[in-house]
């Protein structure tokens, strides 16, 4: 029996370093409005498959840039479903690879409690002094906000007081630390186990933007690597959908 148990033991620690022997490292470049699920994603995925997520997060549009003018980048997940598309057809990217991963939703948000009102009338009010958005041209999440302002009837009178961030992650950081009484930011950043994390917010009408549909694919410096295709099989996985639901976004 215990030359049975020992044997067992030999075989479990045998298999063990086969695995990690094979497991790898992936370079992922992530939207910023991601950051909060991908971290969680990336510890779970190495606990379930070995193989390590190396995670930079920034903004889609200079995410491109660093790509095309070859950045070691193997998986991207972006905040649109342009961009992915764009690297597939300019051959950055591997054909084929490419899904969405999220829906995105945009959030009017500040700090401030009972600050924003639950229909965003605080915006035709216009009692503040600062606004904060993403750059439109790098960051979706920026261009939906302009968007939504557009069909509001509100761009012009809000233009003048806008503060804009470089991503999605500075322009929560403007408002949380009140360098502007509110922002557009991501739904994902401000909400968390179905509830709003702290502050006051709108979830901005659908209707008022053009969708946020994130696509990730993997970027042809991954082609070869195990650890990337093991990655966006993981992020269609039950485990990785829970995760991505609980921060607001549809699937």
């Amino acid at each position: 029996m215990i030359r049975f148990h020992k044997l067992i033991s030999g075989i479990a620690a045998t298999v063990l370093l086969a695995s990690i022997a094979h497991a790898e490292e992936v370079s992922v470049a992530v939207a910023a409005n991601f950051t909060a699920p991908m971290q969680k994603i990336a510890a779970e995925f190495e606990k379930d498959t070995g193989h390590k997520a190396t995670l930079a997060f920034g903004a889609t549009g200079k995410f491109y840039a660093q790509i095309t003018n070859g950045a070691p980048f193997e998986v991207f997940l972006s905040a649109d479903d342009e961009t992915p598309a764009k690297l597939e057809n300019e051959a950055h990217a591997v054909k084929g690879t490419r899904f969405t991963y999220a829906i995105g939703k945009l959030v009017l948000w500040s700090a401030t409690a009972n600050y924003v009102d639950s229909q965003g009338d605080v915006l035709s009010k216009g009692d503040f002094k600062h606004i904060a958005l993403a750059n439109p041209k790098t960051a979706p999440y920026g261009a939906a906000a302009m968007e939504t302002l557009k069909n509001m009837g509100l761009l012009e009178k809000a233009q003048a007081k806008v503060v804009q961030g470089e991503n999605i992650a500075q322009t929560h950081q403007f408002v949380s630390t009140g360098s502007a009484e509110l922002g557009f930011v991501a739904l994902s950043q401000v909400f968390k186990d179905g509830k709003l994390t702290n502050g006051s917010a709108w979830i901005v009408p659908e209707k008022n933007y053009s969708p946020i549909r994130q696509d990730a694919i993997i970027l042809d410096k991954g082609r070869n690597n195990p650890g990337a295709i093991a990655l966006m099989s993981y992020l269609k996985g039950e485990k990785a959908r829970v995760i991505i639901r609980s921060f607001g976004y549809e699937l």
